[in-house]
């Protein structure tokens, strides 16, 4: 643990960094759920260059307007035209009221004049900010998305052991308090659950029951790794609501960074969209800032420690589809069950996750293959492969 998150650099900062340096002029936008690095990430991209950066948050008590925007970029623009260029970084740029159209208007004219400005526009509600870029800024931006860490990251940085990833999750902020579990917990649940859900999605998104999706966050983390109905979702939870608002809470959830819904696979595009979720997590972490139980003494709890295990395989695969690496999907037909189906590049990949011994006979995947014809099968723990070397590799390794 005595290694330092700032020290890390993850391969996104070298590929911005490259892009700084061979282009004079671009807009990248930097999206992701809050605590994963977006800011930092930037920060070290950014400090090899020679030429003039501006860095500026409206993550900040004062409410900010397109008039913030233009008084930032227009300071940019006097770095740029006396130099070979300049950076400008604006930071939660969703916050403001119309940015989308205020970056446009100016980015337009820097075209016209020519002008060596690279912007560089960061947001933690990757929904919002995929909102602003398609309704004003189509074929003006690159995206980059940044998800929560993998392991093969917490482990370089900060030497986190398989069993305190799957427990803890991947949240940089967070690693150099597990040696005191009651911070860490606090942490987790003051500055990174309740800041998402008040203010990346209350405050930015409209929402008439906010008890209801708050419950429904609890529920997910609670219920990962299984599939529940809507119906049965509502039966869990005490604030009156209906399916449409379950799903679209949900999907809120998701582009938070929090939990997702994975759809049922069927081969069909309109029938998966359709389906019961699968709950699941997107960080192992929130799981277990809910509950009040130690490492130890959940891997003591084989059930509890089993769903964590399946849960933190859905995390990896389930962050890089949010990527756009894969498309993630779980599949059940009576007792017949595969954890993850997952696509890539056209081809199907069936994923059984197994935290004990696995028995010789996969009904699941049998069954499964018989009506899919996957491309690839693979169990993940058991007498398959080891969940450390399938949490060491990319999903992309795996699936595709």
């Amino acid at each position: 643990m005595s290694k330092n998150k700032n020290r890390f650099i993850r391969p996104q900062a070298n590929e911005l960094l490259a892009r700084l340096r061979e282009s004079r002029q671009f807009i990248q936008v930097v999206a992701g759920p809050r605590q994963v690095g977006k800011t930092t990430m930037v920060q070290q991209a950014v400090e090899p260059l020679s030429i003039p950066v501006r860095y500026a948050s409206a993550d900040e008590p004062t409410l900010r307007g397109p008039m913030w925007i233009e008084q930032q970029w227009d300071a940019a623009r006097l770095s740029a035209t006396s130099s070979q260029g300049a950076v400008l970084i604006l930071d939660e740029i969703q916050k403001v009221g119309n940015w989308s159209e205020a970056v446009k208007r100016l980015w337009d004219e820097d075209t016209r004049n020519r002008v060596p400005l690279r912007v560089v526009l960061l947001g933690s509600s990757p929904l919002l900010i995929l909102k602003g870029l398609t309704e004003s800024l189509s074929g003006r931006f690159e995206q980059t998305v940044l998800t929560h860490w993998s392991y093969s990251e917490m482990k370089q940085a900060f030497g986190f052991s398989l069993n305190e990833f799957i427990f803890y999750g991947g949240y940089p902020g967070a690693a150099p308090l597990i040696g005191n579990p009651e911070r860490w917990r606090n942490y987790l649940l003051n500055s990174l659950i309740e800041t998402t859900i008040s203010r990346d999605i209350l405050l930015m998104t409209r929402i008439d029951k906010p008890a209801l999706l708050r419950q429904l966050f609890e529920l997910a983390c609670r219920y990962s790794g299984q599939v529940l109905s809507y119906n049965k979702m509502l039966g869990q939870l005490h604030d009156a609501g209906n399916t449409t608002t379950l799903a679209h809470y949900l999907n809120l959830l998701a582009a938070a960074g929090m939990v997702c819904g994975l759809p049922k696979f069927t081969g069909n595009v309109i029938r998966s969209r359709g389906s019961s979720p699968k709950l699941q997590v997107l960080n192992t972490g929130l799981m277990s800032a809910l509950d009040s139980s130690s490492l130890s003494e959940t891997q003591k709890q084989p059930e509890r420690w089993g769903r964590l295990i399946e849960s933190v395989v859905g995390t990896h695969l389930a962050n890089s589809a949010l990527r756009g690496e894969c498309e993630l999907y779980y599949w059940r037909e009576g007792a017949a069950e595969v954890d993850f189906a997952a696509r890539r590049n056209g081809k199907t990949t069936a994923i059984e996750v197994k935290s004990g011994r696995a028995p010789k006979y996969h009904k699941g995947t049998e069954t499964f293959a018989k009506h899919f014809q996957p491309d690839r099968a693979l169990l993940i723990g058991g007498d398959g492969i080891e969940l450390e070397e399938f949490l060491s590799k990319p999903a992309t390794h795996w699936v595709g």
